[in-house]
């Protein structure tokens, strides 16, 4: 049975309607690094896709279930609840695979699918930071209820990666701006900027730190209890340098391929539209080459709105200075 928009929370369903919207489906198509990451390895892989049952969770356009098909997929299974699937299905009929594509509207766990199990499980769920506004706990759901034993997940491994870097003119900009606006002090709402983690692309060129994972999940084994977590990291300075942020950014893996394909998130490589997400700190640190910056990173669903997210951060940078050593704690909401 489908699911109505309007029976479900008023979180959930501001969601599903972002997702209705023709300029958020246009902006992740025209994602090169995503889409062509996807298509190579669903195409070039058509060995593991020929004459097998395939379900697309969150399906959207329907772009990776047309890839799927045209890897030799036996049939494919692609549901979303936002309106646009009836946009998707008139998409897969002008290209001519409606006979291999079965589009359905509603939530995976309320729809009735047309096959009792599955062979392989395409999605996309990944959300900025990874896990905010993420797929991910449909994807597992999906996976428990319809996949068969030995059955493929596309793609099958993220990884959460951070790094400290320089932004003291960006940071000045978006939080030293409240401390004189027009003459007052406006320094309430410094507190609340603080509190919110910014997606933007950084520079390579500002980071200062060596890079370190702080979660990696696999899809064929993670729960989603998994995705509340508390993971300590260790970041070494590349440079004598300040940092004024951590930034957070992930990698996605298509391990089940013949020839393994990857894609990155990071400042490193090539735009998406996930950027990366900056969390400042309150003070700045002052780090001199091979001084390192230990922590403790904590993410949990926030309680009211499961999508959203509630950050922790802890760190601590010792020094031979003491005028340089420091701690602190900060606490940030993605919502």
């Amino acid at each position: 049975m489908a699911t109505d928009l309007k029976t479900l929370a008023p979180s959930e369903a501001h969601y599903f309607n972002s997702y209705n919207h023709h300029g958020i489906h246009e902006e992740m198509l025209k994602d090169e690094v995503r889409t062509r990451s996807y298509m190579n390895a669903i195409v070039q892989n058509k060995h593991l896709f020929k004459d097998k049952v395939v379900l697309d969770v969150g399906c959207g356009t329907g772009i990776l279930s047309m890839f799927a098909a045209k890897a030799g997929a036996k049939h494919v299974i692609g549901v979303d609840m936002s309106t646009i699937i009836g946009k998707a299905k008139e998409i897969v009929e002008v290209n001519g695979l409606s006979d291999k594509i079965t589009l359905l509207q509603g939530k995976m766990e309320d729809v009735v699918l047309p096959f009792d199990k599955v062979d392989i499980i395409i999605s996309e769920w990944m959300g900025y930071f990874l896990l905010y506004e993420s797929m991910l706990d449909t994807v597992l759901w999906a996976r428990d209820k319809y996949l068969v034993p030995n059955g493929l997940i596309f793609p099958d491994k993220a990884t959460i990666f951070m790094a400290g870097i320089e932004d003291g003119e960006y940071k000045d900009e978006k939080i030293g701006f409240w401390d004189n606006v027009y003459g007052f002090d406006y320094s309430p709402l410094k507190k609340t900027a603080l509190t919110e983690p910014l997606v933007d692309t950084v520079e390579i060129k500002a980071v200062v730190t060596d890079p370190t994972a702080v979660l990696t999940l696999d899809l064929y084994t993670c729960t989603i209890a998994d995705l509340a977590f508390t993971s300590p990291f260790v970041l070494e300075a590349r440079r004598d340098d300040f940092v004024h942020a951590l930034i957070a950014w992930f990698d996605i893996d298509f391990t089940a391929c013949h020839k393994a394909i990857r894609f990155s998130t990071g400042p490193h490589t090539k735009y998406t539209h996930w950027k990366q997400t900056v969390f400042y700190l309150r003070e700045v640190l002052t780090v001199q080459q091979g001084e390192k910056i230990e922590g403790v990173l904590t993410n949990k669903p926030n309680e009211q709105n499961p999508r959203d997210l509630d950050v922790k951060i802890s760190y601590k940078l010792e020094t031979e200075d003491v005028t340089r050593t420091a701690e602190g704690a900060c606490e940030y909401k993605m919502c």
